[in-house]
């Protein structure tokens, strides 16, 4: 792959990831509408380790309180707050591991990778995420966050499992209706996706260590350094935008991008 090539496939993934517009919709995107080769799985197993370097650096004191409370969060012993989050992590993560697992089997994956998909499910979750953000009301903090919402957020994590849905717009969606404010729902999100990228990255991985050689681990080695510096640049800008700007741009981004591929799909 040419730098070129690696640096537009991580520097999309690494703003997509965490705004609520989806990255897998978009790197599905960029072969089909580009005429480019598709990046392979080395690169996507980069790219992900690099975005997840990201969140974990930006949200270090509460990932670092989440690794102290695991080995009570994998007993059952919830006696701190870090105890407590790692739980609920733990919970939110299932969902997606199961359901992902059961489409990888029977092959679905790859059947809803299509740009009439991307360009409905874009334009769709794009108007549940702004119901719920213009009418979900602002009474929850993260702290307050616990197994019994950790659940109900681990199985709208799931339906991101649709190619163009977004994981973070998705999960942002739910926080939004259970009563999370802006910030703090988007906060959850991105702790969230903390293991949900490491399982994915680690299910990838399994599946590319035996074909990977020197150069597709040097090309893994730039696109992880650029989707991590990426991502972390676009996790910083929203989580301070959010403090006073509403969810609305990113609705608008989808609804004319979703419109967009819809019209290309139909009429192409």
């Amino acid at each position: 792959m040419t730098l070129f090539h690696l640096f537009l496939v991580a520097v999309i993934q690494g703003i997509t990831e965490f705004l609520p517009i989806s990255s897998s919709g978009h790197l599905i995107l960029l072969p089909a509408l580009s005429g480019m080769e598709d990046q392979g799985q080395v690169i996507d197993v980069a790219v992900h380790f690099g975005t997840l370097f990201a969140v974990v650096l930006f949200f270090w004191t509460d990932v670092k309180a989440g690794l102290i409370g695991l080995p009570n969060a994998l007993r059952g012993r919830i006696n701190s707050d870090g105890d407590r989050l790692a739980f609920s992590l733990i919970i939110a993560t299932i969902p997606v591991i199961l359901l992902g697992l059961a489409l990888k089997v029977t092959g679905l994956d790859d059947a809803m990778r299509s740009v009439k998909v991307i360009g409905w499910t874009m334009l769709l979750f794009g108007i549940v995420l702004y119901w719920a953000d213009q009418k979900g009301p602002e009474t929850k903090e993260a702290r307050e966050w616990g197994t019994r919402d950790a659940l109900m957020l681990g199985f709208w994590q799931a339906v991101a499992l649709i190619p163009g849905t977004s994981r973070s717009g998705i999960t942002i969606t739910g926080a939004r209706f259970m009563g999370y404010n802006r910030h703090d729902a988007a906060k959850i999100s991105m702790l969230m996706s903390i293991p949900t990228i490491l399982a994915s990255a680690a299910l990838l991985g399994i599946e590319v260590v035996a074909t990977a050689d020197a150069s597709a681990a040097k090309d893994g080695a730039i696109a992880a350094v650029f989707a991590f510096i990426s991502a972390l640049l676009a996790l910083t800008l929203m989580m301070r935008l959010l403090r006073s700007v509403s969810f609305t741009p990113y609705v608008i981004y989808r609804f004319v991008f979703g419109i967009g591929l819809l019209i290309w799909a139909y009429t192409g």
